[in-house]
């Protein structure tokens, strides 16, 4: 065998010997043409010189090609070697969690081999499955691999350590390879946005929308201050709200979320995270506050204050541009309201409940993060009658309208951008 390794060798060597010998006897060639020939010179130099570049350039193919191929498949194997090694150091380091870890033949079996998709998000996509128990779950299989598996560590390393009526359980994950899957409890009535954006107005009452904004508000609150460690959302909207057999709220997708002492009242981020409309402004610019807790509670009033109209916030199809950015309308209306001292005409237009909800929202999304209330406070407000809630100051920089929804245009436009740039700096 070592004789045959080493013919093969030095066959090779002959080869790469040959080749400096081929051109010299060119060079030579040409030398005896040019001594007498010179129109058969330069015909034979042309065609030389041709017969050089189609064997060069077939040469690199034969060389170039295998070494770009090598190259796909090196960087390949890195993006996702990294990935999975910190992820299986993570697991690795959270034995103790109390949820069990699935093969992927078991996420395929238990989904019927992913046959009933029940919606697509940022991090990739949720099937409806059945446990060996009978038990319905929902299955998240997140899409490939990106950075450091940040957002598999987030979820697992969050909604793994807690339990609470308004957070949904997370039965179990899979991490095998560059696959990964997450298995939740499965919530028959979807998310809160297919309600509260309905054709249907009646699709929940006002007073089971309070129910709901309650639940959130204590669920949020128990992230905040009733776990070991505070673990901030970052993305509260009416689609991560998921709604079980009863209606009760389960907040949900915690691929952003973030684990801090609690002790820890500032929060250090290095780009915005979010969603567009629902995202704090410290979180764009510095100039509104620092970064904590109070995020959340931004886009929660955001939320709630979706939840009492049961439309968007910005809406460029409004009937009227002064409805065009709902929050800033409402607040006039209220404003007018205790002007006026109009109470019972503001009751019947809007019914109290709601009333209570849009004070409450105009509080949580005050511009400053330190003009915002708690999340415990929120709860408070949230169970108070109307006439007891002091009326918020205006919520935004400035008095105009118009300046108004410039400033909302500038944040969106800012948070895009920034969007953008943090997926380009994650693919390098």
């Amino acid at each position: 065998m070592m004789s045959k390794d080493l013919s093969v060798g030095n066959k090779i060597v002959d080869v790469f010997l040959l080749i400096p010998a081929f051109f010299i006897s060119q060079l030579y060639f040409l030398w005896c043409l040019y001594a007498g020939f010179t129109v058969i010179f330069s015909f034979m130099l042309i065609l030389l010189a041709l017969m050089d570049i189609i064997l060069l350039s077939l040469g690199a193919r034969l060389v170039v090609a295998p070494l770009a191929i090598c190259s796909f498949l090196i960087h390949k194997y890195r993006r996702v070697t990294p990935s999975i090694s910190s992820i299986e150091k993570f697991l690795r380091e959270n034995e103790m969690l109390s949820i069990r870890r699935y093969d992927f033949i078991e996420i395929a079996i238990m989904t019927n081999h992913f046959r009933q998709k029940l919606g697509q998000g940022g991090f990739g996509s949720v099937y409806r499955g059945k446990l060996f128990s009978g038990n319905q779950v929902a299955v998240k299989i997140l899409s490939d691999l990106v950075g450091d598996g940040d957002d598999f560590i987030s979820e697992v390393a969050t909604i793994g350590r807690i339990h609470h009526a308004n957070i949904v359980r997370l039965i179990g994950f899979c991490s095998e390879s560059s696959k990964r899957a997450l298995v939740y409890d499965y919530m028959p009535n979807g998310s809160l946005d297919k309600y509260i954006f309905s054709s249907n107005n009646n699709a929940l009452s006002m007073q089971k929308r309070r129910e709901i904004a309650l639940g959130i508000a204590q669920g949020i609150d128990y992230l905040h201050r009733g776990c070991e460690m505070q673990i901030l959302h970052f993305d509260i909207k009416p689609h991560n709200i998921l709604l079980d057999h009863n209606l009760k709220p389960k907040i949900s997708d915690f691929g952003l979320a973030r684990i801090y002492p609690r002790e820890h009242h500032l929060v250090a981020l290095t780009a915005a995270r979010g969603t567009i409309g629902y995202i704090a402004p410290e979180l764009i610019s510095r100039t509104f506050g620092v970064i904590s807790y109070k995020a959340d509670v931004y886009s929660f009033g955001m939320l709630l204050m979706e939840m009492a109209s049961g439309r968007r916030n910005v809406d460029n199809h409004a009937g009227s541009s002064s409805q065009v950015y709902y929050p800033s309308w409402i607040y006039d209306q209220l404003k007018l309201a205790e002007e006026h001292y109009d109470w019972s005409n503001c009751v019947s237009q809007f019914g109290e409940i709601e009333w209570i909800l849009y004070k409450v929202a105009l509080w949580c999304i005050q511009m400053r993060a330190s003009d915002r209330p708690s999340m415990s406070r929120v709860i408070e407000m949230l169970q108070s009658d109307a006439d007891s809630l002091e009326m918020p100051p205006r919520p935004f920089t400035t008095c105009s309208l118009q300046e108004t929804s410039t400033e909302l245009s500038e944040i969106e436009s800012c948070s895009i951008e920034l969007s953008e740039l943090t997926e380009e700096i994650s693919l390098l």
